[in-house]
């Protein structure tokens, strides 16, 4: 069930009304009741795959109960494995499996074994299997960690896995935020709903208008790169930025926004990365719960950035190469995670990785400077860069590419697939950006406005931009589904 579809937008009110109004009165009722939501809104997509969701959560919610009974380090230890081992198979399996093989018969054949078939299996990728087993995962490491005490509550826990909102693409939720605001009494808030429909209405104005309406034009310049000149493949590449970014951030925004309607706070998952100002500080606003993740369980393991400046550059290599394979069974992607680690080091040797942490840009003013503006720009050209290779098909496919803008630097104008003026796109992304820049101190307030007149004309041209750049014949699918 896609959060951009009709049968999301009957499902959702049945399930609202009857949480409040009708299990209102015990915790443990509603969480059973959202639990069994979560399962069907799961379900339709392949009931098959609910038992993979079951198994992660019952492995964990014993673990934790036996790894927090333990008497000794080395029980603790052993069941910790136990979850890692169990998840990250399941992951490898299902994700990884057919990689793997390929990637041992190319080695195989570069030193003149030729395999006369290989073990590859058809193996259907669960949605959102790469994020529920982090999800779950984190638990157990947590409470080894003793930074958690595990519950008792089975309903509750298994809730936490499969809170619908975020079970498909996150945010990736630590059990110290989600799961103690499960076992908590929750009780109705007429603010809280209000802003999670705004987040809502804002998630799907991202979607629909910004992502899905860039789509063709992206799909077309990459699957026909070979045809078009260096100024069609950048900007290619560069709606791509604005695509992945839209369909995303609108996922998490949705997301959000539907935990909210629940009495639910998710943590949030993007805050403006488009206006970062090095890519240290981009990866602390995109994606922020796989960043966040990967820091406390990885980075922060292997000895994060106090074991010297050699150890510290292997701890960001081995974040990145792993958040690059996270993505996908694919060269692509680790090539990807490669050329962000080598763009990351740099920053991180000057010391300049920290010091946008708890600011924006233009803070307190209306526009930023020339810097600014310079440093926004610099850091938006090398994440673009890099995603030639996100979004390449394969390694060929990325260095063909970047082959044709080398040997046909050319530029000549670019005619929409489906006939559409290109200069509404690139007002609307105007537009859409200065919006942005206007909001970028709250992501979770887009239209926080003090007069009722503004705030009616954007909500007017929210609801008709949609009404206007939907179209049905697009795959409204969210990207991030494949991961």
């Amino acid at each position: 069930m896609l959060f951009n579809s009709l049968d999301f937008f009957i499902f959702l009110p049945i399930v609202f009304i009857t949480y409040w109004f009708i299990f209102y009165k015990k915790n443990q009722v509603q969480n059973l009741f959202i639990l069994s939501a979560s399962y069907i809104f799961y379900g339709l997509w392949d009931w098959r795959f609910l038992f993979l969701i079951l198994a992660s959560t019952v492995v964990d919610f014993f673990v934790g109960q036996a790894i927090h009974s333990s008497d000794s380090d080395r029980k603790r230890k052993l069941w910790l494995w136990i979850s890692v081992i169990f998840n990250i198979g399941l992951l490898g399996f299902f994700k990884y499996y057919n990689f793997f093989v390929d990637s041992w018969a190319d080695l195989l054949s570069i030193f003149g074994y030729e395999l006369k078939s290989t073990w590859t299996l058809q193996i259907i990728l669960p949605v959102g299997i790469s994020f529920y087993t982090f999800q779950t995962m984190s638990y157990s490491l947590d409470i080894y960690y003793k930074r958690l005490t595990p519950t008792k509550d089975f309903i509750s826990f298994a809730t936490f896995v499969s809170f619908f909102p975020q079970l498909v693409a996150g945010p990736i939720e630590r059990a110290s935020n989600l799961l103690s605001q499960i076992t908590s009494k929750r009780v109705f808030n007429y603010t809280q709903c209000t802003d999670g429909l705004k987040l809502i209405l804002w998630g799907l104005f991202k979607k629909v208008v910004i992502a899905d309406s860039i789509a063709p034009i992206v799909d077309d310049i990459f699957a026909n790169y070979g045809e078009y000149p260096a100024s069609t493949l950048i900007l290619g590449v560069s709606l791509f930025s604005f695509q992945v970014y839209g369909d995303f951030s609108g996922y998490s925004d949705i997301a959000i926004g539907t935990a909210k309607l629940f009495g639910i706070e998710l943590m949030s998952n993007f805050k403006f990365p488009t206006f970062s100002r090095n890519v240290a500080e981009y990866w602390q606003r995109w994606h922020v719960s796989l960043s966040t993740w990967f820091r406390h369980y990885v980075y922060i393991p292997l000895g994060g950035n106090r074991v010297g400046k050699l150890k510290s550059i292997r701890n960001i290599i081995i974040i990145f190469l792993v958040s690059g394979f996270w993505h996908g069974a694919n060269w692509t992607f680790i090539v990807w995670g490669a050329i962000h680690a080598a763009l990351y080091i740099p920053v991180f040797l000057m010391g300049r990785n920290r010091i946008y942490m708890n600011n924006v840009v233009a803070e307190n003013r209306w526009f930023p400077s020339i810097i600014e503006i310079s440093q926004i720009l610099l850091t938006f050209f090398l994440v673009t860069f890099s995603r030639i290779f996100f979004r390449s098909e394969s390694i060929t496919d990325a260095f063909g590419f970047l082959k044709q803008i080398y040997h046909n630097f050319t530029f000549e104008s670019y005619s929409h697939p489906l006939g559409y003026r290109m200069i509404d796109y690139f007002i609307l992304l105007a537009l859409f950006v200065l919006y942005e820049f206007k909001i970028r101190r709250d992501e979770r307030s887009p239209f926080k406005f003090k007069s009722k007149i503004v705030r009616f004309i954007i909500y007017t041209l929210v609801v008709l931009g949609m009404l206007l750049f939907y179209d049905d014949q697009i795959d409204r699918s969210f990207i991030y589904f494949q991961f």
